[in-house]
């Protein structure tokens, strides 16, 4: 038996960073995720990673992290290695950050986007990040697309 989720495809290190619990704001140009209000999405781990370093300051400055302490976290998102559905994340409410934002406002959910720059883009909270007991392979896909996990590899 399985279950059928919507997908989303993270680059690393976003995948691992979410699964992790430190990014608990996913954004993105359109309100791609709205309709999985209080659903729960497949997070699976694409072959490229993000191409910008902002991740890299927000842990160091925003977070307070070392470079020992980012190092371990990136090698713990790597578990599963490349192109495999890797956890589960339950998917909250999305909402545009306005671009009047106060700069404290706007730092807090930076800190929780792990990314800068947020303005005008759609953000949607995301919670209750749990990795799956083995990674399922399953090749990428543009937007939200389907997968069957098996029961046997869901988190208990």
């Amino acid at each position: 038996m399985s279950l059928q989720l919507g997908c989303l495809s993270f680059r690393q290190p976003y995948a691992g960073l979410v699964l992790n619990g430190l990014k608990t704001i996913e954004t993105r140009w359109r309100p791609l995720l709205s309709e999985f209000e209080n659903c729960t999405l497949a997070v699976h781990i694409a072959r490229k990673d993000w191409e910008g370093e902002e991740w890299r300051e927000v842990l160091t400055h925003a977070q307070g992290m070392d470079c020992v302490q980012i190092e371990n976290l990136l090698e713990s998102g790597e578990r599963f290695g490349r192109g495999v559905v890797a956890g589960v994340v339950e998917v909250g409410k999305t909402w545009v950050c306005p671009g009047s934002l106060p700069r404290e406002e706007l730092q807090a959910l930076e800190k929780e986007a792990l990314l800068t720059g947020l303005e005008e883009k759609h953000l949607t909270r995301l919670s209750c990040p749990r990795w799956l007991k083995e990674p399922l392979y399953a090749r990428g896909r543009k937007d939200i697309w389907t997968v069957d996990i098996p029961l046997e590899l869901l988190p208990t």
